[in-house]
């Protein structure tokens, strides 16, 4: 029976032609680097989790009339649409906001189309002069905006008319930034007040009533048809809304001869807002916010950047005492995290390295630290871009958990250029008889053993399973390539047949005589406790290590 180690395999080809492992390689991680740039970045995993709020509008109702007669129906509506958790609601005066939470990974799009056919199939039930529902859905996970901007509102400005800036210059400028899904102006509308004068109305004998119905009358848009000549045609429309105070106080209520009673002359009227329930502050200053949600999936670090440029350009378009700056930058900590773990990672690369060097004393260990990143990179850039193919995005938890699944790589490395060493020294041979024979009789695989075993718990987080536990079988495999076209690289740093530098045999003889000594006094200090088994374990396991140490 022919020995394993001489059947022919098909990393034979990565021996035998270096040159197409150094392509592979080479592939692998310009492929790895173009993915990490198109990779989007998130704050947390991307979980499909939802919920849907319909909003319906009863003016002038109190908060009883609107719970009977608006809020039952529709949450009987709703409590039948599919993939339902559970469904809340909130009844205040004039306004019922029913929120139905979806179960996890429920897709949203059937959940609107069946709602909204519930919906419309209850609209005969709701009251006269109730507003159509209206939807509006957000991701249950990431329920807030992921940027807060503020604006101060100067001591010779209003707070409406500050919202209203927001409103017809800002928000636009905001909205057209890429990848954002909607931009909030948490300012109050703006509204016209009419302060009717009781006793003007009683001496002019108007009632509420006339005055609803003038405002209702006086404030739509018609069409009239369409004139035209031999040359021209002209549409015709007529356009009655209000927009100014003077509009409103024009609007006529009655007419008796030639006495007009207009709404001017029963009321004052002005420009205002909604009602103020709550005032924004910002360090002591009276600020109006903007929030801006970004498109899910998408890289919150990328938005971030166009978000400063944008800020800065509106900033120089606006008045001189109005100042657009960014209070709140969620992203901003997710960026921080990442940032700490690229650092994390290259200061132990170049520790691993400055260790190497010093201690092992030699160039050809040097290059040796060099092909250790190298491996890493390339196993690195295969999840990175298994990441890009399967997963939406990639967020600190993410990385920081491709870090946990190779941490075992530098000793990998390490161990890997050891054994080829050993190699060379047992068997007398060459670089490339090495190299050849070094995958039939290394099981460095192994090594991922109890990473994998440790991180079990893990796999079981439930809608988390995918996003954890299935990139593990990926990154494996790029690992066990990379240990395929790795050993003809590390046996280029390794001297033929066992000679070393007289560098590295200074240090092999220094570190055999520590070994020796650390295991005698283990030895005496064991058999004074009785325990010879322990001392003759360790023994050995020193000795092991000082012979395929370098």
């Amino acid at each position: 029976m022919m020995p394993h180690a001489s059947s022919p395999r098909w990393t034979d080809l990565f021996i035998k032609r270096p040159v197409v492992a150094v392509v592979v390689c080479l592939s692998l991680l310009l492929v790895g680097i173009r993915s990490a740039i198109d990779l989007p970045v998130i704050s947390f995993p991307v979980i499909e989790s939802s919920s849907v709020a319909i909003v319906t509008a009863y003016p002038g109702a109190s908060a009883e009339t609107v719970q009977g007669f608006v809020t039952e129906p529709i949450e009987r509506a709703a409590s039948s649409v599919p993939g339902l958790d559970y469904v809340e609601s909130v009844t205040t005066a004039g306004t019922s906001t029913v929120t139905l939470w979806l179960q996890l990974n429920q897709d949203t799009t059937e959940v609107i189309s069946t709602l909204s056919t519930r919906l419309s199939q209850i609209r005969f039930e709701l009251p006269e002069g109730t507003e159509d529902p209206s939807i509006q859905i957000s991701r249950a996970d990431t329920p807030y905006a992921s940027f807060y901007l503020a604006l101060r509102i100067p001591p010779e400005r209003t707070y409406a008319g500050v919202s209203d800036l927001i409103q017809r210059d800002i928000l636009p400028r905001l909205a057209a930034i890429p990848d954002v899904e909607r931009v909030e102006n948490y300012g109050l509308e703006q509204s016209m007040r009419i302060w009717l004068n009781p006793w003007k109305m009683a001496a002019l004998d108007v009632s509420t009533a006339e005055v609803a119905d003038t405002l209702r009358r006086n404030n739509v848009i018609g069409t009239f048809g369409r004139t035209e000549s031999t040359s021209q045609r002209v549409n015709l429309k007529t356009n009655s809304e209000a927009k100014t105070p003077a509009d409103f106080a024009n609007m006529l209520i009655q007419k008796e001869g030639d006495v007009d009673i207009r709404l001017g002359d029963v009321a004052e009227i002005e420009i205002g807002t909604t009602e103020l329930n709550n005032v924004d502050r910002y360090n002591q200053d009276q600020v109006v916010f903007v929030g801006i949600y970004p498109e899910p999936g998408t890289s919150e670090i990328v938005v971030g950047d166009a978000l400063y440029k944008a800020v800065d350009e509106i900033n120089e378009s606006l008045p001189a005492d109005l100042d657009l700056f960014i209070p709140l930058i969620i992203p901003a900590t997710c960026a921080k995290r990442l940032a700490e773990i690229f650092s994390t990672l290259g200061e132990t690369i170049l520790l691993v390295g400055l260790v190497v060097l010093a201690l092992m004393g030699s160039a050809q260990r040097a290059r040796a630290t060099a092909n250790d990143p190298y491996f890493y990179s390339r196993c690195d850039s295969g999840d990175i871009t298994d990441r890009l193919l399967h997963e939406p995005a990639d967020h600190p938890r993410r990385s920081c958990f491709g870090r946990l699944g190779g941490r075992v790589m530098p000793s990998w490395c390490g161990e890997r250029r050891r054994n080829l060493r050993k190699a060379c020294r047992e068997r007398g041979g060459t670089r490339l008889f090495s190299s050849a024979t070094f995958p039939h009789h290394c099981h460095d695989h192994d090594a991922g053993g109890g990473v994998c075993a440790d991180r079990i718990p893990v796999w079981s987080l439930g809608v988390l399973f995918r996003e954890f536990a299935l990139p593990w079988p990926s990154q494996w495999s790029y690992r066990a390539l990379s240990h395929h076209l790795s050993p003809i690289m590390s046996a280029w740093v390794c001297p033929d047949k066992g000679h070393e530098t007289r560098m590295t045999r200074w240090v092999n003889d220094r570190f055999e005589r520590i070994a020796k000594g650390m295991a005698t006094w283990s030895i005496f200090r064991c058999v004074g406790d009785g325990s010879w088994s322990q001392g003759t374990v360790f023994y050995h396991y020193l000795w092991s290590r000082s012979t395929c140490s370098l």
